[in-house]
């Protein structure tokens, strides 16, 4: 186990392809052009990267017609990834006004498939105070209440269960360092967020943004003030 956890840091810890594995977390797939372009390297150099990274079965790769893209192995290892960010120290910088709003990324944005930042941790605060989700140990779990509420808000809790995947999971969030909820609930709940208009995803950023409707929503249903 020491030998194999000391074998994954040492892939990620690589400055090349740490940064292949943050690009990842937008949740979508990559070809080794546009990874080699993020990581500042060369095709050749973005080829070996990748090998390593697939060898280690962190990364998969699908083909479609000429192109290879490349994705995480699975949705676990994006929660990792998003964790690991959390160990970064914060930013000491001198006290600003309570008017002066965060960068977008940190105020509401993707974890890969579902919602994080400030809205994503006030989200799951709100699911816990109002007893839809119980945290028990440090662990998540939808309530008898929370399965009607998902119910009524047109989402299936026995058909997302199916999903070959976690259902429900703490996710730490690497901006507000609390935990935001993750898993396949929490990525319907955005879907049918982004289905509903209340949120907008936004082009070549993991940057969500919150409509007027959304805004009277998230107040309305959840009291978070955007």
């Amino acid at each position: 186990m020491e030998e194999q956890f000391i074998k994954i840091a040492t892939l990620i810890g690589d400055p090349t392809r740490a940064s292949i594995m943050w690009a990842l977390l937008d949740g979508k797939a990559f070809t080794a052009t546009e990874l080699a372009i993020v990581g500042n390297t060369s095709p050749q150099n973005i080829s070996m990267h990748l090998g390593k990274l697939l060898d280690a079965d962190l990364l998969c790769v699908e083909k479609q017609g000429r192109h290879k893209y490349y994705r995480y192995s699975s949705k676990e290892i994006a929660y990792a990834i998003e964790g690991m960010a959390s160990l970064i120290p914060p930013q000491k910088v001198p006290q600003k006004k309570n008017t002066e709003k965060l960068p977008p990324i940190k105020h509401c944005r993707t974890c890969y498939d579902h919602l994080a930042g400030k809205i994503g941790v006030a989200l799951t605060n709100s699911l816990l105070e109002q007893n839809i989700i119980v945290d028990t140990n440090n662990d998540f779990e939808i309530s008898q209440e929370g399965i009607k509420w998902f119910s009524d808000f047109g989402i299936n809790v026995d058909e997302v269960k199916k999903q070959r995947r976690l259902f429900l999971k703490p996710c730490l969030d690497w901006s507000e360092r609390k935990n935001h909820m993750a898993g396949s609930l929490a990525t319907s709940l955005l879907n049918k967020m982004i289905a509903n208009d209340w949120l907008r995803k936004t082009e070549n950023s993991r940057a969500i943004i919150i409509t007027g409707k959304g805004e009277k929503e998230l107040y309305k249903q959840f009291k978070i003030v955007v």
